[in-house]
């Protein structure tokens, strides 16, 4: 089966029936690359489970790591939201203490719903360049915005001067992800959902030293 060329396969399906055949690919191979990883995946068996002819896959992806690369970025978006949504809002009447909160707790109920594929990605990232690329770039960017957020909390005085906006920000955000891998996608700790984001988002505001408020309760309480 030669695959369609780039130029003349649709980068948007022209019909509903064809958007929806592209749908089933999408959720069928999420789930292979989740159960086999995407070096052992095959395109067959993603057909196969999206119940639709082999050669149907060539009319909306060039290959299966094209196919990933997309769910990846997907995936990866909806980890990220919570640092668009929460962290950077512009307007919102949480205190720093509840963004963290909020933030934490939105990043790992999507990582807990996606605990399976991001498995994959992990060794993807170690496999494919462009994946492991676009990942380096994304965690890049995300810690210049926390650092960026920390530098706004020290100009009101109330995260530690004396904290590297960069360097802390690294270092929260991989605590914070690796955390998530080991708890949800690996099983390495056993722990109920409350007790990891209660126990991360502690660690998180006692290391920018974010004082407690009064009449904070015990749980949003920086200890």
């Amino acid at each position: 089966m030669t695959a369609t060329s780039p130029d003349t396969r649709p980068s948007v399906p022209r019909s509903a029936k064809g958007a929806r055949t592209r749908a089933r690919l999408v959720q069928a191979a999420k789930d292979i690359f989740a159960e086999q990883g995407l070096p052992d995946a095959r395109i067959v068996d993603i057909t196969e489970r999206a119940g639709v002819s082999y050669g149907s896959f060539y009319n909306y992806f060039d290959s299966k790591e094209e196919l990933f690369r997309e769910i990846a970025a997907e995936v990866d978006g909806l980890l990220r939201a919570p640092m668009d949504d929460v962290i950077l809002a512009r307007r919102s009447d949480l205190s720093p203490q509840d963004r963290i909160r909020e933030a934490i707790r939105r990043h790992y109920q999507s990582y807990r719903d996606e605990a399976g594929f991001l498995g994959a990605i992990e060794q993807a990232a170690r496999l494919d360049t462009e994946v492991g690329a676009t990942r380096a770039r994304r965690q890049r960017d995300d810690t210049r915005l926390v650092a960026k957020s920390i530098r706004a909390l020290q100009r009101h005085g109330l995260a530690d001067a004396e904290l590297d906006p960069t360097v802390a920000a690294a270092a929260l955000g991989a605590m914070t992800y690796r955390f998530g891998e080991l708890w949800l996608a690996q099983g390495g700790i056993d722990c109920d959902f409350e007790t990891g984001v209660d126990t991360i988002t502690r660690l998180y505001i006692n290391a920018l030293g974010l004082s407690a408020r009064p009449g904070e309760t015990k749980r949003g309480r920086a200890v």
